[in-house]
């Protein structure tokens, strides 16, 4: 009794090495199951169209999971360099800096653009007095150095109450173009209440009569019963509404912008991530304006998909 016993639970053994050894890919790669999940991180105004990309490519594929994370652009490359994720979603082009690391880390990838967005400037629903804002009194306002407290600090006439300022993160992409086109490098006042979360500023703005706040136009444009956008004088002196049209023209300027995916060329030997990415690219245009924001030309994303084909030929 005892030699069969032993025999039974050898043979238990055996079947369960087995299975498990079934499951990997026997060169240390990971498993079946892993191999089915694609890692994105990074901009929150990016998000909304990765997360409806995954969502359409979820429900075609359902065996295969697409979380979509928002730590900003900025900690979103941190994650991307620390190996882990597959794609950076990103609201301005990759860094010097973050390029040296991906470099020391001897991580590969390629930059791929997916849509356009015009960086909205928002204020409250009852602010009757704010009607255009030029690019020099952004400065002012958003500068911690100008010391500007009250409306009638901006512009004579307006009202001497105290500006409610809220503003994305500094791991955001969104900050940094801000911080590039508007504050031209300057330290952005301290008193602004700062998050990577673009709802928790929509909120702020929504809910506070002085508040004024910037971000992603398809956030505007979802929430545009309760926010008021503010035209913004253009270099050419014209106060210019962001729009479908006006981003694409290019007349919304300073604030029209490029967004972007970073794709790791290691993750795309996985099938997954390789189909899913191209997937992205495919659909990029439409998505971006199912969610508010503007399409690229159509030749962007066949060249687009064209090197995709090359990176993965190599």
């Amino acid at each position: 009794m005892r030699k069969t016993k032993h025999f039974v639970l050898s043979m238990f053994i055996l079947l369960t090495l087995g299975t498990l050894a079934a499951c990997g890919n026997g060169d240390g790669s990971s498993s079946a199951e892993e191999e089915q999940k694609v890692e994105v991180d990074g901009s929150s105004t990016v998000f909304p169209i990765m997360e409806a990309v995954a969502e359409e490519f979820s429900a075609e594929n359902p065996d295969v999971k697409v979380p979509i994370g928002v730590s900003g652009t900025g900690g979103g490359f941190e994650k991307f360099i620390a190996g882990e994720t597959d794609i950076s979603n990103a609201s301005r082009p990759i860094k010097e800096e973050e390029k040296k690391l991906l470099e020391e880390e001897g991580i590969n990838y390629t930059e791929f653009k997916i849509a356009l967005d015009g960086l909205s400037v928002v204020v409250n629903k009852e602010n009757d007095w704010v009607n255009q804002l030029t690019v020099e009194e952004l400065n002012k306002m958003w500068s911690e150095e100008k010391g500007v407290k009250t409306w009638a600090d901006v512009r004579d006439g307006w009202p001497e109450e105290e500006i409610e300022f809220f503003s994305p993160g500094a791991d955001s992409g969104t900050f940094d173009y801000f911080d590039e086109v508007i504050l031209d490098g300057a330290q952005i006042r301290k008193d602004a209440a700062l998050s990577e979360d673009d709802n928790v500023l929509v909120q702020g703005v929504s809910g506070t009569k002085n508040g004024i706040g910037y971000f992603g136009y398809a956030y505007y444009l979802e929430n545009k019963d309760s926010l008021k956008v503010v035209p913004i004088v253009n270099s050419s002196g014209e106060a210019i509404t962001p729009s479908q049209e006006t981003i694409q023209s290019g007349e919304y300027e300073p604030l029209s912008r490029p967004m972007f995916i970073y794709v790791k060329h290691e993750s795309l030997k996985n099938d997954t991530v390789y189909n899913f990415t191209k997937y992205a690219l495919e659909n990029a245009g439409s998505m971006s304006e199912a969610v508010g924001y503007v399409a690229l030309p159509d030749s962007t994303y066949t060249d687009a998909l064209n090197k995709l084909d090359e990176i993965t030929e190599k």
